[in-house]
């Protein structure tokens, strides 16, 4: 019988054995499980739509009510009282035309940031992607948004205002809305596992986040050097994009870019903030 040296010996051990390690960069992030479990987050999603609507008296006119009569509430007081300047755009339209974009974003962060611990039940008997829950809390919001476009439509209507080929940039500006939520999202519902104080501070942070945001007055009030820290604010770049893509006008600038790098690190570190914690989450939800 011969008798291996010791480099076949130490080359047939090499074969045997394979160091584990954790996966480091994207492949920490496992998004490729999101695919996998795609007809999860489509029934999630349905399942929200269907939750919020089921026992509602006036059902998905909800989703034209909210924002017709904030638009109207605007439109006095800040269009009529206050005289807010928004050039040949007359104010119904150029506040609607915000709020379309803002209400899916403001819906979708107040949605996802309690999502984690609306669905404990689900998080601590069955594994699943967790991203799973917060990422269909923003999808379920474009059934409302769709509803509220046909309206803005039908006001386009009234006040003569056509869409030009600009609009067809409207598809990019909502995906950067969404990506807003769902950056601020699994911040918010990561921290609101640990800390349930986060879901009595969401409703101020909308409210206040709305007023920071050109949602009641155009981005040109804001001159100077201050348009750059102003535009640390992701929706101020959605917002004026989504104007000028239905209402024509200066083109977006800069802002646009500088929002959409910030939508980018809080996405990219929200991913990684939420998988750091995710594996803690069945224990304290």
């Amino acid at each position: 019988m011969s008798r291996s040296t010791p480099a076949e010996s130490q080359k047939r051990a090499s074969t045997l054995w394979r160091q584990i390690e954790p996966p480091h960069g994207l492949a920490a992030l496992k998004l490729g499980e999101l695919w996998r479990y795609r007809e999860l987050v489509y029934f999630l999603t349905w399942r929200d739509i269907l939750v919020r609507y089921k026992q509602a008296v006036l059902g998905v006119l909800w989703a034209v009510l909210q924002p017709v009569l904030t638009m109207i509430v605007f439109s006095v007081i800040f269009g009529r009282l206050i005289g807010v300047k928004t050039g040949d755009v007359p104010y119904p339209l150029f506040s609607f035309a915000a709020l379309l974009p803002w209400q899916l974003f403001a819906g979708a962060m107040q949605r996802s940031g309690t999502s984690l611990v609306a669905s404990a039940s689900l998080i601590t008997k069955v594994y699943f992607p967790r991203l799973v829950i917060p990422l269909s809390s923003v999808l379920g919001g474009l059934v409302d948004f769709c509803i509220s476009f046909v309206v803005l439509m039908a006001l386009m209507g009234y006040y003569h205002t056509a869409p030009t080929w600009d609009a067809l940039w409207i598809p990019a500006f909502v995906l950067l809305t969404l990506a807003t939520s769902v950056a601020v999202g699994l911040w918010l519902s990561a921290l609101n596992v640990l800390y349930r104080d986060v879901q009595y501070i969401i409703p101020f942070l909308v409210q206040f986040w709305m007023y920071l945001s050109p949602v009641v007055y155009p981005v040109t009030y804001i001159n100077g050097p201050w348009r750059y820290v102003y535009a640390l604010n992701p929706m101020v770049g959605v917002i004026q994009g989504f104007r000028w893509a239905l209402l024509g006008g200066t083109p977006p600038d800069k802002l646009v870019a500088v929002s959409a790098v910030v939508v980018l690190v809080l996405l990219v570190s929200g991913l990684y903030y939420f998988k750091r914690m995710e594996r803690v989450f069945a224990d304290v939800v």
